[in-house]
């Protein structure tokens, strides 16, 4: 799916594409990724839902915005499903900071969800690597360095999001947005402005979720650890767990059949998935 419609929000140009027809699925991408990511198992639902990507201010081919906090992808989150006017209120299936941007647009900006299925998110206090911690303190300088050398940090950085070893083309899309000027100030941009003060907000409100939540996560994701599945399975009422084994941060090129089967039956209302 070619992201070939687009939707501006309060100054951001969003790109964006929907297929299929039946009840709506919205995918959220997380960093430093986009919606490429979920392409494959959107493909795989169209014959039986609506689904939408996006990408994410900042990201993938939406514009390389300014302020890419989680403050202001929940509130994009929240304008884009009300400008999309999708029949019925969608399935949402999010993964890495996509769910706090999900979170945050239901918990503190009103909308409207059929369904949640949390994927390796960013939820629960602490997070942020050592990495993130001193790109804060020197983006600058990160910003500025030699283009090879960039790159050669972006793909290090990727591969240790995986179990197993990337194929080289999953690898090339993954990193290819973040190349060049534009691409490599946005890069250190995102992780600069990732503050855990968003979801610091919104963490004692997970008990008040009232609706479907499938929780989905990789029991070698190193970047987000499991203990934290166990917990944010223990704040949200009624939440289902389920760990996939061999599968790291990036479960979607680790184990794409285990999580597209988890996806699709969480959007039909199915309480295990088949098989």
């Amino acid at each position: 799916m070619e992201l070939d419609e687009e939707f501006s929000v309060d100054g951001h140009r969003v790109r964006w594409a929907a297929c299929g027809s039946g009840p709506p699925v919205v995918f959220c991408h997380g960093t430093p990724w986009s919606s490429r990511l979920w392409a494959p198992i959107a493909a795989a639902l169209a014959s039986s839902h609506r689904v939408v990507l996006w990408d994410m201010p900042g990201y993938g081919v939406s514009s390389k915005s300014a302020e890419v906090s989680l403050g202001v992808q929940g509130r994009v989150l929240a304008a884009l499903l009300d400008g999309w006017r999708l029949d019925d209120p969608p399935h949402v299936v999010a993964h890495d900071y996509g769910g706090a941007v999900a979170l945050r647009a239901h918990l503190v900006h009103g909308a409207a969800y059929a369904s949640l299925t949390l994927v390796d998110v960013v939820a629960l206090a602490p997070w942020g690597s050592e990495f993130f911690r001193l790109v804060r303190e020197n983006a600058a300088a990160f910003a500025a360095l030699p283009d090879p050398l960039h790159e050669a940090l972006v793909r290090a950085y990727i591969r240790g999001a995986a179990f197993r070893p990337l194929r080289p083309d999953d690898e090339d899309v993954l990193v290819r947005p973040w190349l060049g000027e534009s691409g490599q100030a946005a890069f250190y941009r995102q992780i600069a402005q990732a503050d855990q003060r968003f979801t610091d907000e919104i963490e004692p409100r997970y008990g008040e979720l009232d609706l479907p939540v499938r929780i989905v996560w990789g029991t070698e994701d190193t970047w987000i650890p499991v203990d934290r599945a166990h917990r944010l399975a223990a704040a949200i009422p009624g939440a289902e767990l389920h760990l996939v084994p061999e599968a790291g941060h990036l479960i979607q090129l680790d184990a794409p059949e285990a999580l597209t089967a988890l996806v699709a039956s969480a959007v039909s209302g199915t309480s295990r998935p088949p098989g």
